[in-house]
Order: C-alpha cells, then structure tokens, then sequence
C-alpha cells in the first residue's frame, strides 16, 4: 500500500489494536452463521431501499431497515475481477495478481470435445500451483471451526476446478464452475463437490442462453422451452435450504453468488406485479422478474433461518459484484452499445457518458450515477452493501464510510480473531459495524475496461482514461453524476491521489486497464 507519514502509522496500529480488544472478539461458543449474498450485475439503483419506483424489494429492504447500509461501497467492473477480490482481499487494479481462464472451458463436455478430467486437467495446468502462503476468504472461516459452503455461480472464473475450490476452502460447492455456462438458466449440468450431476428435462448446451436484442424472434426463442425444464436458480435455493438444515447446530459460513439479475433475461414466469404494468416492456417486465425473484429467495433464506431459531445468531449479508448492466435492449426503447437514444451519439466516456435518462433505462438501474458495468465510473462501480446482524448492528443504520469488496476478508478475519498477511489490501469494517472507533480505508482503487480509478475517503476522485492518456478529477460529496471535471481548477488534488493510483498499479497504469486479451487466460483446447 502507499506509504504514509510516520504519525498516520503509529495511528493506524493503535487503531488495530484497539479493534482487536476483546468485546469485540467472538467467543467459541458464540460464533455467528455468516451468509453472503451475492448479486449479479445488480446496480444499487434496482433496490427500493435505494429509491426503485418500479420492482419491490421488500425482503432486501427489510435487511436494511433491520441492520446497515453503507453509501459508499465499492466492488468492481466485472464479474471475474470482482468475485476475485472478494476471495483474496486485493483489489483488481495489480495486474498478474490473480489468473483468469477462459469461460467457456466446461461447454466441450456438451459439444463431446471433453471429458471433465481432462478438461480440469487443462485448467490446472494453466492456474498452476497456488503459493502455499497464500490465504483465501473460505480458509479463513474454516480453520477457524467453521463449515463452509459455495451455491451458485461458482468462484471468480471465468472456469474454476475441483482442485482450485478445495485450496480456497469450501467444505461443500454445487453450480456452475463456468461462466459462460450460466449465461443461461436452463443448465444440462452443474458441479456438486468435484461431480457432475445431470440436470433431468435440460438438454439444451446452452443452458438456455437467450438472445439479448427484443425482436419477435427472440421472444420466440426466449419461451421456446424445449429442453429447459428446471431453472437453476430454484435448484439452488434448494441446496441453500439443504445445508442451512444440516449445518444449523453448528457455526457455517454460506457464499451465494447467484446468477440473478444477469442476462441474457430468462424467467420461468412474469411475475404477477408486472404483468399488466403498462410502464414496461414485456422484456422489461421478465428483466423485473429476476430482480424479484432474487428479493423472494432473500426471503426465503430468511424465514428459514427464523424457523430453524437461528435468526439471531446469523450475520447476513447482501451485495453485488458491480454496477448495472443493460439486459433489455430494444429499437426505440434502449440499445447496446449504449448510447444517446434521441441523438444516436455513442458515449465517448470523456465528454459523454451513460446517464439512465438519455439512454433510456427505465429502471435507473444506476440510482442516477454516470457508466454501467465495464467502466470506472461510479455506476459501474458503485454497488448496494447491506449488513444484518441481529442485536450487534444498529438496525436501520447508514455508514458513510468508504469500503470495498476486497475488505471484506479483513472484515471477516477481524471477526474471527484471524492474521491474514499483510500484503492484503483489505481494511476491515467491523468497528463500523459493531459502532466502534477504528480505522477505515483511506481510498479505494479498481480497474475498468478504459482504466483505473481511485476514490478518496473524502470524495476526492481521479478517474484515467487509458486510450487517450487523459486524467478527470471529480469531488463526488457536490458531484454525484460526475458531471464536473475539475482537472484543470484542482491540479494540485489530483498530485497524490495520482501518485497512489500509480503505485497500486505496480508502476503501470496499464495494469488497471482491463482487456481480455491481457488478462484472460486462451481457451483450452
């Protein structure tokens, strides 16, 4: 991390330590259940909590209305990226700290190209030995008496292993161990603890992925529903019930990243809320449902932890990997490549920028903010954070200090009493929590597909536009949009932020320039 003065140092370590005292630490027996809940390319601005007009979210929100929300929480600019800070605790922006593989990998045993031996062979050939000192989020948690447990879209990806789930430390996974695959909900196949079990009626290689533009064609194609009996998501919220049950008596750590609200759209249903509102698309109106339906399984894993009694003593937590993404494209409504619907003009991402009013997204999927997913602007970045804790939280409380996704191992080793290695980028949120004083993150940093950024704990924000070698400066406490570069009037407040940006990025701003081509592994073949 970057250097501080000799004072911010001695501060620091007083603050840790005062953070490791021993109200705050947990004792054996009081051990909380933690679950982690997980969305999928959900923008903040789809929660009601968050001011949605159209979708309900009334089981999310009552996650807020019973523990903390923070403002100011950041994840990443895509799936892969993200999930992988979140395991490891270093943000995105290092480049070579972490190694992609391509997505598609398990789709050959479909296309009778490979069997999955030989496939996870390739895979760990590619991903190499893991250093043994190295630490992960499911580690942490398990060699601290904890049973651990991953359902859904599995790991950071975009293809994982076996071999690479046991090293980081789940007990117990079942899903998707691509992410090509689970760009559909209808999989011929998942993975449970290193098998693969055939999914009966799903026959489609696909998984059911549908076509993104709405065209009378594709809605065809999106209800012809051939081979796709059983959606994925219902099976695992069935499997999240199976090992809340069996592991009630006993402290367990639950990791759901689900696949929803990720396109392309597919519902089994339109959900009743939506079916005559007159404000929507139909595409629209099956987009909402997924939003939904990821509210109701919240709700589901809810009442069963109040039924099961162990409510009280179960830390639940719900965010998202990044920002929003469109999903809904349609002539004359929104189109990707986003741009100006009453122009045609294409965002530039310097002068122009995705805004929900000019593009058309009717859901304000990005609570207002400039940039969807892929960019460094804050509605690609931005995500809900929501944390309920039972008699140890605060309820209804708002936190407007500055974390990320890659703090939340420091958050959850603090909570176990747990050292993680001091290369970790992470700052734990715990004392926030829990109401305390203790140290915070004094900036953020993460990488996009047009370069990285940095946000200040005090709202300073040095965004770099990699193509064309240009730096913006926004102060975001009076600019939530992001509409005034002030660059040229501030110099001097983007010296440090700058100076920091380049040293987290190891010298090379170009490491927080995201390309597939840069860092995502060749398909295996």
């Amino acid at each position: 991390m970057h250097l501080k003065n000799k004072l911010i140092l001695i501060l620091t370590i007083l603050a840790v330590a005062g953070c490791s005292s021993k109200k705050d630490k947990i004792e054996e027996k009081g051990k909380p259940n933690v679950i982690l809940i997980y969305a999928d390319d959900l923008g903040r601005g789809l929660l009601s909590t968050e001011g949605q007009k159209i979708i309900k979210t009334p089981n999310i929100d009552g996650l807020a209305r019973e523990g903390m929300r923070f403002e100011n929480a950041y994840g990443a600019m895509l799936c892969a990226p993200a999930r992988a800070s979140l395991i490891t605790g270093y943000h995105d922006a290092h480049g070579n700290r972490w190694k992609i593989t391509s997505g598609n990998a398990y789709s050959n045993i479909s296309k009778g190209k490979m069997g999955q031996e030989e496939i996870e062979s390739k895979l760990n050939e590619q991903l190499g030995e893991t250093p043994i000192e190295e630490v992960f989020l499911a580690e942490i948690f398990k060699s601290t008496g904890y049973v651990t447990g991953e359902i859904g879209k599995l790991e950071w990806g975009f293809s994982a292993t076996d071999k690479q789930m046991q090293r980081h430390g789940w007990d117990y996974y079942y899903g998707f161990l691509d992410h090509e695959r689970c760009h559909g909900f209808y999989p011929p196949f998942l993975f449970e603890n290193g098998k693969l079990i055939e999914i009966e009626g799903n026959t489609r290689a696909d998984s059911g992925k549908s076509t993104e533009l709405e065209t009378e064609e594709t809605y065809n194609e999106r209800w012809n529903m051939e081979g796709k009996t059983t959606y994925s998501q219902n099976l695992f919220l069935e499997k999240i019930i199976g090992f809340i049950r069996k592991n009630k008596d006993r402290p367990f750590f639950l990791y759901h990243p689900t696949q929803l609200p990720h396109g392309p759209v597919a519902i089994p249903e339109v959900h009743e809320e939506f079916v005559n509102d007159e404000r929507l698309t139909q595409i629209e109106k099956e987009y909402a449902s997924m939003v939904k339906m990821l509210d109701d399984h919240v709700g589901n894993i809810m009442n069963e932890l109040k039924t099961l009694g162990i409510d009280d003593n179960t830390m639940v937590i719900f965010t998202s990997d990044n920002g929003h993404e469109i999903y809904y494209s349609q002539e004359g409504r929104i189109l990707k490549p986003v741009r100006n619907m009453e122009t045609g003009e294409f965002f530039d991402n310097i002068d122009t920028k995705f805004y929900s009013g000019i593009a058309g997204d009717v859901f304000d999927g990005n609570d207002g903010m400039a940039g969807i997913k892929r960019s460094n602007w804050e509605g690609g970045v931005r995500v809900p954070l929501i944390v309920r804790w039972p008699g140890k939280i605060k309820p209804g409380a708002t936190s407007n200090t500055l974390v990320a996704n890659y703090d939340f191992m420091a958050t959850m080793a603090h909570l176990l009493d747990y050292k993680v290695p001091e290369a970790k980028d992470g700052v734990s949120y715990l004392p926030e929590l829990l109401g305390q004083k203790g140290r915070s993150q004094e900036y953020v940093v993460y990488s996009s597909f047009i370069g990285p950024a940095i946000v200040t704990h005090d709202g300073w924000k040095l965004r770099y536009f990699a193509p064309k070698d240009i730096f913006q400066l926004y102060f975001l406490p009076n600019d939530y949009r992001e509409e005034c570069n002030i660059i040229t009037q501030k110099k001097e407040k983007a010296e440090e932020p700058k100076s920091i940006l380049i040293e987290e990025c190891g010298g090379d701003l170009n490491n927080g320039w995201f390309t597939y081509d840069r860092n995502i592994l060749p398909s295996i073949k």
